[in-house]
């Protein structure tokens, strides 16, 4: 046995160099904090190997346990890390996706959006509505998910690109998980695990250079004040273009300070604070068009007839998206007992965005020129009709969220119980002003461009003050959206029960109720204001609006889990959740107004899940497995308008059902592997379109990471991996009629240790420059960026 331990303890050891010292022992925590493991004594073996990992002292016999940890790219035993879930990966029963700090440093994936590429069934897809929305937009199994981002179990609100410097890992909790989140969670959650204070010092720089004018720097420092607490402090700063894509560009820069108080006692506080600020240029991508003869849509891109480069970039000087983004959360955590836990996590978040871009849209059938809809502006019909692109705005938000939660742990005779139970308050408040651009001149037409050269210099628009009538000179324009402001409230109960028959039989059942208000209240002209009724703005309004929402939803959730031994679970779960209509004021359209002029009022979005899977860790925790089958029923879908991004009520049922699994860890010593596959059914099951597929959803997705590390600790050492990143073409409307290609992307990575402190490698993005799309939308579609090389230099003390 001790010979096994010392095989599994070098390539462990190599792992925790390249990862991270602390992240070997994500495992380990997920061990101690799983409440009825079949044997108490190893549960107690692993705190005191998380202990030793916090610079704490360490036991024989905890190093003994060592080699049940397992590989950090086996995810199974990693935590959930909230107290509202706290049974580890392996036993809850729901698909969920963890993309670990070690996968994440290795493929040096610097947002959000590039780590969960290693996710099967998330897609980008550019959002629209009251503005035009971008930042971080994904959709889980086909399902819009931008208003289902957390971080740390909170609700993010804020609408822009997550940079990972101050991320630890990432889970995505696929399906229904209301009785956990509340509103939303349609197609699952994406949880952001946030770096912590430890009470291990350690210091890092890491430095990043490459293609398109890529620049990096980010700096972790973790420093011990006493034995109790410590303080940590992640900084960031970001400026480059995009390889493949003319103008597009990013800058931001961010800090996350934090302490804790109690580490290692009965009681512990951590304050953090993340700031984010980001200067960036939109990329509203390429048109998608016919042809004349054909019928299916494609990105003018792929008409190699037409000479349209990967390149073009069909905005204005005047297209920006400015943030600023701050969170403060207060997490508490004390055990009374070892029956007894409270959580209790509050945030308070502010958030401002100054924005403006341009959507393409093909101006006739042959798409030899491209008419660019400017924010505010298009070229309308001889009746005047109103079919303006996003609307340049100013945006202010704030949002407040509380969760409390006690976790209980008793027996009633023979039943083990894990009862958790408490309450959830959010509120989030928006207000919008938005704006038009003066056409410098009545009666001048908007340009259009060129579709193989397009000019961005070329036609500039003054922007003008919201108040001027100088927005109505040219009376063939109009202001498309209006003004508003609006708020949201959640008010949510929770209670859920594990019941323990025995050591390898448990039920798990619960239910959530929660009481919406909403507010959303319109005044200026809007799409059915006609140009005479408007004289200037501010001094003769067209009507305003106030639209008021309350709703009462229970939400349910079942659960039967079968744990044979140590290292295998099976599963059946049913889960639903309920999305309410204007609840997110701050990423979205306008809400959906009640019934009026003829109009039918649209209900909640409901969705139910049924499920079953086997998660195992094998080989003595090195490797993990997953296989699940779902199907995931919706109803009351809602829809985005290609051109006005007004949000429409389809009232058609959806359905999305499938197989994912899932496998990583460690191979053989010092090779580690994380693949993915997902083949799913995505149907419209009632409507107009009913068979045909639901938007943005491929039938197939697959993905490949693998690293092996050669000749670990000698002076010659190298890391090399890569991977693939596989997603089948998918449609991008409900008919069906347009269409984008697969994508296929390769990476790969090259290090090599200088000693224990300094690592230098090389990432390769695209290697082979294929042209892939990642952002999709029902008119557009964003390529990609095309080959990139970064080169990166870490310093770890």
């Amino acid at each position: 046995m001790s010979r096994f331990v010392n095989s599994c303890l070098k390539p462990l050891s190599v792992a925790v160099s390249l990862g991270g010292i602390a992240g070997a022992y994500t495992a380990t925590a997920a061990i101690a904090d799983t409440a009825h493991d079949a044997t108490t004594s190893k549960v107690n073996d692993a705190r005191s190997s998380t202990q030793g990992a916090e610079g704490q002292s360490v036991t024989s016999h905890s190093v003994e346990h060592i080699h049940v940890i397992g590989h950090p790219f086996n995810t199974m035993r990693t935590s959930n890390d909230m107290g509202r879930m706290p049974q580890d990966v392996m036993h809850t029963a729901q698909t969920i996706d963890v993309v670990p700090r070690e996968l994440i440093q290795q493929q040096n994936a610097k947002s959000l959006d590039e780590a969960l590429r290693n996710v099967p069934g998330i897609t980008s897809s550019v959002g629209e509505g009251a503005g035009g929305m971008s930042g971080d937009q994904f959709l889980i199994r086909g399902f819009p998910a931008q208003n289902d981002i957390y971080e740390d179990g909170l609700r993010d609100f804020g609408v822009y690109t997550r940079d990972s410097f101050f991320q630890d890992s990432v889970n995505v909790i696929k399906g229904p998980s209301s009785e956990v989140f509340g509103n939303g969670t349609t197609g699952g959650a994406i949880n952001i695990v946030t770096k912590s204070p430890t009470l291990k010092n350690h210091y890092n720089a890491d430095f990043s250079g490459g293609s398109a004018n890529y620049y990096r720097g980010t700096v972790d420092i973790n420093q011990r004040i006493d034995k109790t607490t410590a303080f940590r402090i992640e900084g960031m700063g970001t400026s480059n273009n995009v390889e493949g894509r003319d103008y597009a560009a990013a800058h931001r820069w961010g800090i996350a300070p934090s302490i804790a108080f109690g580490l290692g006692t009965k009681t512990t506080v951590v304050l953090q604070v993340m700031h984010q600020s980001s200067d960036n240029v939109p990329d509203y991508g390429v048109p998608v068009t016919k042809l004349p003869g054909q019928t299916m849509g494609r990105p003018i891109t792929e008409k190699k007839s037409l000479g349209v480069s990967r390149d073009n970039w069909y905005g204005k000087k005047q297209d920006h998206d400015n943030s600023e983004d701050t969170m403060e959360t207060l997490r508490l955590t004390h055990k009374f007992n070892s029956h007894l836990t409270l959580h209790n996590d509050l945030r308070f978040g502010e958030y401002s965005r100054d924005f403006a871009a341009s959507s393409p849209q093909c101006a006739n059938a042959q798409c030899s020129e491209i008419q660019l809809y400017n924010p505010g502006y298009k070229k309308v019909t001889s009746s005047y009709g109103l079919n303006g692109g996003p609307m340049p705005y100013k945006q202010s938000s704030w949002s407040f969220q509380d969760v409390a939660s006690m976790q209980a742990d008793f027996n009633t005779g023979f039943l083990k119980h894990q009862l958790v139970t408490g309450f959830d308050f959010e509120y989030v408040e928006d207000s919008r002003r938005q704006y038009a651009y003066d056409a410098m001149g009545a009666g001048r037409a908007i340009p259009w461009q060129n579709t193989a050269s397009p000019q961005r210099d070329t036609y500039q628009y003054a922007t003008c003050r919201a108040d001027s009538g100088s927005c109505w000179k040219n009376t063939n324009y109009s202001l498309g959206r209006p003004d508003s402001s609006g708020y949201g409230f959640d008010t949510g109960l929770f209670l859920y029960d594990q019941i323990w028959f025995n050591k390898w039989l448990s039920v798990k059942g619960g239910l959530r109720w929660d009481h919406w208000q909403t507010m959303y209240k319109t005044w200026g002209a809007d799409a059915q204001t006609t140009d005479e009724s408007v004289k200037s703005y501010g001094k003769a309004p067209s009507k305003a609006a106030d639209y008021h929402n309350s709703t009462d939803v229970v939400n349910p959730t079942a659960s039967l889990l079968f744990t044979p031994n140590n290292w295998q679970t099976f599963y059946f779960t049913y889960a639903s959740s309920t999305t309410p209509m204007g609840m997110y004021v701050t990423n979205g359209s306008i809400p959906v107004r009640p019934a009026s002029n003829g109009q039918v009022a649209t209900q909640p979005e409901r969705s139910r899940l049924y499920e079953v899977g086997t998660k195992m860790s094998l080989l003595h925790d090195r490797l993990g497995a997953t296989i699940s089958l779902f199907r995931l029923d919706k109803s009351n879908a809602l829809t985005s308008d290609p051109i006005s991004g007004q949000v429409q009520a389809t009232g058609i049922q959806e359905r999305n059902q499938g197989l994912e699994l899932s496998l990583g860890g460690m191979i053989l010593p010092g090779w580690n592997v994380s693949a993915t596959y997902a083949l799913y059914d995505p149907r419209q099951t009632s409507g107009v379109n009913k068979g045909r597929n639901i938007q943005y959803v491929p039938h197939n997705q697959a993905t490949l990471w693998s690293a092996y590390e050669a000749f670990p600790g000698k002076p010659w050492n190298f890391t090399i991996g890569g991977g693939v990143t596989w997603r089948q073409g998918v449609y991008l409307t409900l008919a069906n009629d347009a269409k984008v290609p697969a994508n296929v992307e390769f990476d790969s990575v090259l290090s090599h240790r200088i000693n224990r402190h300094w690592v230098v490698s090389l990432n390769g993005y695209n290697l082979s420059n294929r042209l892939n799309y990642n952002s999709l939308f029902t008119g557009r579609v964003t390529p990609a960026p095309g080959r990139t090389f970064l080169g990166r230099l870490s310093m770890e003390y």
